[in-house]
């Protein structure tokens, strides 16, 4: 474990002129494809998309507002589920870019912690988007500082905030993911590491903090224009000013001609869309009128930290708690007896006003070496029965939580049936809440989304304990 040295900004007036002067000359569309539904985790009044359709795509360019989402959820897909899925958008993206005449950027917005199909998506990306003449990339740029979750990038290495304790990225439990697994700390030697050293760590070009509270555009830019052939660069941060001031650098260089790919956290997506900072979301602001129903609260994620934040929920007397022994799955009568018992128990006590937590088992399914193919099917299962719950909800519950970044994906556009959300901003750091679409199974709740991998541990405690708390 490693302390990282805390480096204060330096700003002053200087940097909130600058962007008030610069920032109204970039239009170009921002699209972010987002590959689980947490990344809207720092802006709010921007709308996410769930499908991406011709017809999707040709609304989201009719939008008027300059930042979208798309919710691609690729975390959860195979290589090449998410190969086809990539080529699909950039080919759509494509076709009503060149119909309507619009510039547009993407930015594959990720796991702060630096788990995804990386390089794969943005590489599939750069190719479709060239062979359909859309426009050259000149390079990759990295940006996974996300403030809220505790995420920075100092000297090159990537932090993860626990315990007060900032320890290098590689070196946490979210590197040793069973898919998306990493050994290094050092975001040049991340990127040797996940590109088989087709971009070894002495190519990638980085961005540091000196160049950035110097104001150092002309140094920033130049590494900019340098960048050739999808070369990647890499950018220090701690503030979100910081992320300001190379943004400003890379809007000038953009508005030359040159054209980049991003793949980054979700701070990057509030800077460059312009979204302002705004106070965490009450139960008023949520939920317009007192409801007579309980709320659902549904917890898939295995990390320990959504273990040890739903341990401190329990402690909450008005949640009823319901464990959804999801290891019956090898039997299917049992499984189907277990999934019926939950949904009759989650529909009673939702009618009686109560709020329910239905959580899956602790423990992951393991069926032992080789047998990886069949546990993805099982836990697909896992998955269908727990968005289900959701779906089949009777009454309609007041609130729906969700835990995980894959269990939220599938209750939002599974369970919930959303095709168009907005986004109402944040209940907690880095906690996004959407407001579903009428075409939803359940209009107008407020759902929120929680990441596995953020809060402390009383976080998830403190929001629904917002939520449940009688006006």
């Amino acid at each position: 474990m490693q302390q990282r040295v805390e480096q204060l900004p330096t700003y002053g007036s200087e940097l909130k002129a600058l962007w008030k002067a610069e920032r109204p000359a970039f239009q170009q569309k921002i699209i972010v494809l987002d590959d689980d539904p947490t990344g809207v985790q720092t802006v709010h009044g921007v709308p996410v998309y769930t499908d991406w359709s011709e017809e999707t795509i040709r609304s989201m360019f009719e939008e008027p507002r300059q930042l979208l989402f798309l919710l691609t959820n690729s975390r959860a897909f195979s290589v090449e589920e998410t190969t086809k899925v990539h080529t699909q958008i950039a080919e759509r993206l494509a076709v009503v870019a060149k119909e309507t005449g619009q510039n547009f950027l993407v930015i594959s917005r990720g796991d702060s912690t630096l788990r995804g199909h990386y390089p794969l998506e943005t590489e599939v990306l750069k190719n479709t988007l060239e062979q359909q003449g859309v426009y050259t990339l000149d390079g990759e740029i990295l940006i996974p500082f996300f403030k809220e979750g505790g995420r920075e990038t100092i000297d090159d290495i990537h932090y993860v905030k626990q315990n007060e304790s900032y320890i290098p990225a590689g070196e946490t439990e979210f590197a040793k993911d069973r898919m998306f697994g990493f050994t290094k700390s050092d975001l040049k030697e991340y990127i040797a590491e996940k590109t088989g050293n087709e971009y070894s760590a002495d190519t990638v070009l980085s961005i540091s903090l000196d160049e950035l509270r110097a104001l150092d555009f002309n140094s920033i830019e130049a590494k900019l224009h340098r960048l050739e052939k999808f070369q990647k660069m890499i950018v220090n941060a701690v503030t979100e000013e910081d992320v300001q001031v190379f943004t400003i650098a890379l809007m000038r260089v953009m508005q030359q001609g040159k054209h980049f790919l991003f793949r980054t956290a979700a701070s990057f997506t509030k800077v460059i869309g312009d979204i302002s900072s705004k106070p965490y979301l009450m139960k008023e602001d949520i939920m317009l009128a007192e409801s007579l129903t309980g709320g659902l609260i549904v917890v898939g994620s295995h990390v320990q930290k959504t273990t040890d934040q739903l341990n401190a929920l329990k402690t909450l007397n008005a949640v009823e708690f319901i464990e959804f022994d999801c290891h019956l799955v090898v039997d299917a009568v049992q499984f189907d007896e277990e999934v019926e018992r939950i949904q009759q128990r989650i529909n009673e006590k939702i009618s009686e006003g109560i709020t329910v937590c239905v959580y899956t088992s602790r423990a992951r399914l393991d069926l032992g070496e080789g047998r990886q193919e069949e546990e993805l099917a099982l836990s697909v299962k896992i998955s269908s029965a727990v968005t289900q719950f959701v779906q089949h909800c009777d009454p309609k519950p007041a609130f729906v939580i969700a835990k995980g970044g894959i269990t939220s994906s599938d209750v939002g556009t599974k369970g919930l049936v959303v095709k168009k959300a907005e986004v109402a901003g944040q209940i907690a750091p880095g906690i996004p809440v959407w407001k579903t679409g009428e075409e939803s199974r359940f209009p107008g709740i407020p759902y929120i989304i929680f990441p596995g991998n953020v809060g402390e541990v009383d976080t998830l405690r403190n929001v629904v304990e917002k939520l449940v708390h009688r006006n």
